[in-house]
């Protein structure tokens, strides 16, 4: 068959080469290219040890304090307020213990799957290289919070995840930069992620994987997608400039700008963008080994071959709002209390749109007027990390196989 993949960000090339494993023709549509937009700038994580959704009890805890800080973990522009309204009512909808208790099986059955997924991709392209296996760390500051860590660090193990409790001696010992905030107290204790790897750089691996999916026989057209149309049980996506391209499926990953696709194909799907704002300086600059989470602060570093990468929070503004760079500030301001020795940081300054749905589940599965599309979107801020697992779901869908995992959770017709 031959199959439009409708993005080139990471799902989209993801997607692309588990249809190419199959035998299909594909043709990827897309703007601009590969990894221009929140593929290519996020922190680089595979987070497979994630099992919790954003609803739940710490968001909760933290909410009233976030908001209060206009350059805090969690903001709200008071000119999108109106418009944020119906998702911030599905997202307190999404935090009973039942929705969450879903929720959490879910996200953990396709996190569980997304590293052997990666290394099956990676591993068939001789791209092995390109995975980082240094393992992720969290920090605590606040010792009520780290007090109640055990209690998830042993629900996770229960899915299969390794993790390391290390106290303030310990992250110092793994990690010698945090040795001041540790002796000074600023640093509680922390945990060990031994089998959690991050990529060389997110923008180098979705252009690779772009590339070689050319180099595959895929074919690439840079335009605007206006709409789908049936073409008698197939598919035709009307773009600017009067290209069209019919195909049998189409696989719509196309991130925070999805959803008035999926509507036109009949899913009302609650999808927004939280906007994530990061720095990325010099390599080596923050002298960290591997990837941190600053518990409770709402942001995290990666040491990517291309340079050390400080980003995180949330933004709710939408797509078309300039970008607030204070918020970068905020961010390195906050990262000087776990690095007191760290002085100027100077580097390239980005802004991401993540798709997010309230439940923190991506969309997986047929349209609902036009079944000749296949949902693959949403993913928030797993878009990497359950890229290729994703794409395995697609691909079996398309060619009616029984996929790895129900898809019951993540279809577009639970809201």
């Amino acid at each position: 068959m031959h199959i439009l993949v409708v993005g080139g960000g990471i799902i989209g090339v993801a997607a692309a080469h588990a249809l190419l494993d199959n035998g299909h023709a594909v043709t990827i549509l897309d703007r601009t290219g590969f990894g221009a937009e929140a593929s290519g700038r996020n922190a680089g994580w595979i987070a497979h040890n994630d099992i919790l959704p954003l609803a739940g009890p710490k968001a909760w805890r933290n909410l009233p304090r976030w908001l209060a800080d206009p350059l805090g973990p969690l903001t709200i522009r008071p000119s999108y307020a109106p418009r944020i309204l119906p998702w911030m009512l599905r997202f307190a909808a999404s935090s009973t213990p039942r929705r969450i208790e879903a929720s959490t099986l879910a996200i953990a059955a396709l996190n569980g799957a997304s590293l052997p997924a990666w290394r099956r991709r990676l591993d068939a392209l001789d791209l092995g290289g390109l995975l980082r296996p240094r393992g992720q760390l969290s920090v605590w500051t606040d010792p009520a919070a780290f007090a109640r860590f055990p209690a998830l660090a042993e629900r996770q193990r229960g899915f299969g995840v390794s993790v390391d409790i290390l106290s303030a001696a310990q992250v110092a010992a793994l990690e010698p930069a945090f040795a001041r905030a540790a002796a000074a107290g600023t640093i509680v204790g922390g945990a060990l992620y031994p089998d959690g790897p991050h990529v060389a750089d997110p923008a180098l691996l979705t252009e690779t994987l772009g590339k070689m999916a050319l180099e595959r026989g895929a074919r690439l057209v840079n335009a605007q997608i206006q709409g789908f149309e049936d073409a008698a049980g197939r598919v035709t996506a009307r773009c600017d400039g009067g290209v069209s391209i019919t195909a049998d499926r189409a696989v719509l990953a196309l991130g925070a700008w999805s959803k008035p696709l999926a509507a036109m194909v009949g899913d009302a799907v609650p999808l927004d963008t939280e906007r994530g704002y990061n720095v990325t300086t010099a390599p080596g600059a923050l002298g960290l080994s591997r990837p941190v989470m600053y518990e409770g602060h709402g942001f995290v570093t990666s040491p990517l071959d291309s340079g050390d990468r400080i980003g995180g929070a949330v933004e709710f503004a939408g797509l078309d709002a300039p970008p607030n760079y204070a918020r970068v500030d905020a961010l390195l301001g906050k990262l000087r209390r776990f690095l007191p020795e760290l002085g100027a940081v100077e580097g390239v300054r980005r802004l991401c749109f993540r798709p997010s749905i309230p439940d923190s589940l991506p969309v997986i599965g047929p349209a609902s007027r036009l079944p000749a599309v296949i949902h693959a979107f949403g993913h928030g801020h797993y878009g990497l990390t359950q890229a290729a697992v994703t794409a395995e779901l697609v691909a079996a869908l398309i060619d009616g196989k029984s996929p790895a995992l129900p898809l019951a959770p993540y279809a577009p017709t639970r809201f």
